[in-house]
C-alpha cells in the first residue's frame, strides 16, 4: 500500500469513529439537562435517576471524544506535514478556539459531576447548560476549519507562498456557515434517533417502562425537529456547492453533460465508462430548482472539468443518495412521532417501539455518508483549488504500520465504550426508581 492510500484510509478511518464519539458528545448533554431541568420542576425522582444515568454517558462520551480527537489533530502534522506547514498559521484561530471550548466544556463538566448538592441548584444545573453550548461551539469550530479547505479565503497565494494572512476572514469562510449548520442538525437527528431507539427497545422489551418511555419522550423531540428542519439546511448546502465547488455537485448527482432543465436522480447504478446512471428515478428539471432555484437553469456537468481533477463518481453519488434518502425516512419519522402525540394508544403498541428501535442507527449512517460526500467530493485536492491531496502527504515511509495500529486502537476503544453502554443501561434497569 502506498503512503497516499495508507494516509487517507487512516484519515478517513479514524474519522469515522471519531464523529460518533463527538456527536454523542456534543448532544447527550442537552437530554441532561432537559432531564435535570425536569426534575428541579417536578421533584419526580425517574428523571433524578435519569439525569444521573445520562451524566455517566456525557462523561464518557466526552472522554472517548478528546481521546479519538487528540489523535486526528496529531494525525493532520503526521500525515500531511505541507498542508499543515502552509494551512496552520490560517486555520490556527478555529482550532485554538476549539481548545479554550474544550476547556470551558471540561471545567463545566467537573462541576456538574461533583456538584450535586454541593452548589447551588439553578447554578449546579447551568453549568450542565454550559457543557452542551460548549460542545456544540467546539464542533462548529472543527468544522469551520474543514470548510475553509471547502473554500479557502483568507491570505494570497503568490507563487505558492501563502501571504497576507487574515486568520479572522479564514475562520469565516464561506463554507463555515453552510457546513457547521448541516452538521450540528445532523449530529443531534443521529444521537437522538440513536438514545431514542435504545430506550424505546427497554420499552419493547417492558424494562423499566415508565422511566425509558420520559426517555424517549425527551431524545426523540430533539431529534425529531432537527430531522425536521435538515432538509432545509441541505437545500442552503447544495445552493452554497453549485457556486463553489459545481463538480462536487456534479459528482453528487452522476451529472456528466452541462445542460439546462437538469433532472434529479433517485436511486441509480453509475456506470463510469457509458457516463450513465442506470435504473434511477428521474424527477425533470429538479437539479436546476435545487442548485439555482429556477427549473430551467443550466448545471454544469462533469466533462466541464479534466479528468484528473473529478472526484470518484460512484462513491459521492451512492453516498449522497444513502444520506439523502435516510434523512427523508428520518423526517417523516419525526412527523409520525409529533402525530402520535394526538394518539395515546399508539404508545401501548409494540410495534411502535419497534420502529424506533430499527430506526436507531441510521442517523449516523446517514452522518457518515454526508462526510464522505463532503471529503471524497472535495478531492483530489486537499486545499480546494490551491493545493492537492497527493502533495501534502508525508515523505515518510511505513505510514500503513500506523494504519494498522490505529485500526487496533479505536477497535479497543469502541468495544470498551460500548461495554461501558451496555453496563450502565443493566445499572439504570436495576436501579429503584
Amino acid at each position: 500500500m502506498e503512503n497516499l492510500d495508507a494516509a487517507r484510509l487512516q484519515m478517513a478511518f479514524t474519522l469515522i469513529f471519531h464523529i460518533v464519539f463527538a456527536c454523542i458528545g456534543m448532544v447527550m448533554p442537552f437530554f441532561m439537562v432537559v432531564s435535570h431541568y425536569k426534575w428541579l420542576k417536578t421533584r419526580d425522582k425517574i428523571y433524578l435517576t435519569l439525569t444521573k444515568s445520562w451524566q455517566k454517558g456525557v462523561a464518557i462520551f466526552f472522554v472517548t471524544g478528546a481521546v479519538s480527537g487528540t489523535a486526528l489533530s496529531f494525525e493532520l502534522g503526521l500525515l500531511w506535514p505541507e498542508f499543515m506547514k502552509h494551512a496552520g498559521p490560517i486555520i490556527g484561530m478555529p482550532f485554538s478556539l476549539e481548545g479554550a471550548a474544550f476547556f470551558v466544556e471540561a471545567i463545566a463538566l467537573g462541576f456538574y459531576l461533583y456538584g450535586w448538592n454541593k452548589l447551588p441548584e439553578k447554578f449546579h444545573w447551568i453549568t450542565g447548560v454550559i457543557i452542551g453550548v460548549s460542545g456544540v461551539a467546539s464542533g462548529i469550530l472543527v468544522v469551520a476549519a474543514n470548510g475553509w479547505m471547502n473554500a479557502p479565503v483568507g491570505f494570497d497565494y503568490i507563487d505558492g507562498k501563502f501571504l497576507n494572512i487574515d486568520p479572522v476572514k479564514a475562520m469565516l469562510n464561506p463554507a463555515w456557515f453552510t457546513q457547521a449548520l448541516h452538521m450540528t442538525l445532523a449530529a443531534f437527528t443521529a444521537t437522538s434517533f440513536a438514545v431514542a431507539g435504545i430506550h424505546a427497545y427497554q420499552v419493547y422489551k417492558q424494562r423499566k417502562v415508565e422511566l425509558h418511555k420520559k426517555a424517549f419522550k425527551i431524545a426523540i423531540t430533539f431529534g425529531a425537529i432537527a430531522a425536521i428542519l435538515q432538509p432545509i439546511s441541505g437545500d442552503i448546502s447544495a445552493k452554497d456547492i453549485a457556486k463553489r465547488q459545481p463538480v462536487k455537485l456534479a459528482a453528487m448527482e452522476a451529472h456528466y453533460n452541462t445542460e439546462k432543465k437538469v433532472p434529479l436522480y433517485i436511486g441509480g447504478i453509475v456506470n463510469a465508462e457509458t457516463q450513465e446512471v442506470n435504473y434511477k428515478i428521474a424527477i425533470p428539471g429538479m437539479l436546476s430548482f435545487l442548485a439555482f432555484a429556477d427549473f430551467d437553469a443550466e448545471v454544469k456537468g462533469l466533462n466541464d472539468f479534466p479528468e484528473e481533477e473529478r472526484p470518484n463518481v460512484p462513491i459521492v453519488h451512492y453516498a449522497f443518495q444513502i444520506m439523502v434518502g435516510i434523512g427523508t425516512l428520518l423526517l417523516f419519522a419525526g412527523l409520525f412521532y409529533f402525530i402520535s402525540l394526538k394518539k395515546k394508544k399508539w404508545f401501548n403498541n409494540k410495534k411502535y417501539w419497534l420502529l424506533f428501535v430499527l430506526l436507531a442507527p441510521l442517523g449516523f449512517i446517514a452522518l457518515e455518508a454526508g462526510w464522505i460526500v463532503t471529503e471524497v467530493g472535495r478531492q483530489p485536492w486537499i486545499i480546494h483549488k490551491i493545493m492537492k491531496t497527493k502533495d501534502a502527504v508525508t515523505p515518510m515511509p511505513g505510514i500503513v504500520f500506523s494504519f494498522y495500529m490505529y485500526i487496533i486502537v479505536y477497535l479497543s476503544l469502541s468495544v470498551a465504550v460500548t461495554w461501558l453502554m451496555i453496563r450502565q443501561i443493566k445499572v439504570l434497569n436495576n436501579s429503584n426508581s
